[in-house]
């Protein structure tokens, strides 16, 4: 049976004439009744919407799937010297590399060239991207937990206790943050070097401790600033008010009630601060004050390259890109988790 056929069989079974199309109230009140949906879930069925944030999603979970991958295929070390390979081009095989390949054996290439010690150049900077990433989600998790403590308590109790509060906000927020990581990184720099010898964060340094203190001690303020700024509008509404007349708890009232409703503001800020500590730590590793060599970071592969720029302009080409690549998809990323879950902006 054709599908015209079934038509002409409808329309002579059924007068089209009584029925007429939905006005736009009969559709929205359509939508409304339509399944629930949960506020995570609707963000993020906008943010589906917005192609640039998803390219963004998709360009950091390449980003991940090099860095955590990429060790496991390429059989050099960050700190591996290949005798005689110092400065070789993309793709360049060192003299002795070329008699391996000559006699048989299988090379792996350098993907990205070597640098002056004969280090392969890719897998530093995948190290390098590992560690700024790293350093970026630890910190940005860090202000995360301290903002949002800070902030609910100083906004929910309000008065006398919110003014002292937020007037050590203001004394925290002039401190210099370069001035305090250098200072630290001095003081701590005999004080931890042999509590953290033979340990992981031997590998990162003082100098990293110390940039994660300054994280926690000074970053935070902006957060907890933007969280007491909506609890103090949020803490007004009747449902809290209710919650308050049945004896809930200001701990459970506070996790319960007003926090998820502080969501949209939490993930945005957060969103936004991971980009600006990994621009941070690659900053303070350009000037020397970021992780111990031989361990790379973008910042100091790009300190590095600076001395040979001239001579071989691509050993700061790839750390400068994936610096750029790192933040511009995080913010781009940022912007669309805010148009998403901001209910300001919901048309």
């Amino acid at each position: 049976m054709t599908k015209e056929f079934k038509k002409t069989l409808l329309s002579a079974q059924v007068d089209l004439s009584k029925f007429t199309p939905a006005t736009d109230e009969e559709k929205h009140q359509q939508e409304v009744m339509s399944e629930s949906t949960t506020f995570f879930k609707d963000g993020m069925r906008r943010l589906r919407k917005n192609p640039l944030a998803v390219g963004s999603a998709v360009v950091l979970v390449l980003l991940l799937l090099i860095i955590i991958f990429a060790p496991m295929i390429v059989p050099y070390n960050y700190a591996q010297i290949v005798k005689g390979a110092g400065n070789l081009s993309p793709f360049q095989y060192s003299d002795g590399e070329l008699s391996r390949i000559a006699a048989g054996e299988s090379v792996f290439p350098h993907i990205f060239g070597t640098d002056s010690l004969g280090r392969d150049y890719f897998i530093r900077v995948v190290y390098g991207t590992r560690v700024s990433l790293s350093v970026g989600l630890f910190a940005s998790l860090l202000v995360l937990i301290i903002g949002l403590i800070y902030g609910s308590v100083s906004g929910y109790i309000g008065g006398k206790v919110d003014m002292v509060m937020m007037r050590i906000v203001d004394i925290i927020y002039s401190l210099p943050d370069m001035l305090l990581i250098i200072l630290l990184s001095v003081v701590l720099r005999e004080t931890l070097t042999p509590i953290i010898e033979g340990t992981v964060m031997a590998k990162l340094g003082t100098n990293m401790l110390s940039l994660f203190i300054v994280f926690g001690l000074l970053y935070w303020v902006s957060m907890a600033r933007l969280i007491r700024g909506q609890i103090l509008t949020i803490k007004q509404n009747e449902y809290v008010l209710a919650a308050k007349c049945i004896g809930t708890s200001a701990p459970r009232i506070i996790r319960r009630h007003i926090i998820p409703n502080c969501l949209s503001v939490i993930i945005i800020t957060t969103a936004l601060q991971i980009p600006s500590a990994i621009f941070t730590e690659s900053y303070l590793s350009f000037m020397g004050l970021g992780v111990s060599a031989p361990m790379p970071s973008l910042g100091s592969l790009a300190n590095e390259a600076r001395a040979s720029i001239q001579s071989y302009p691509g050993k700061l080409l790839f750390p400068a890109l994936a610096i750029c690549l790192i933040v511009l998809a995080l913010n781009l990323l940022g912007d669309g988790l805010r148009d998403a879950f901001d209910p300001k902006l919901k048309r």
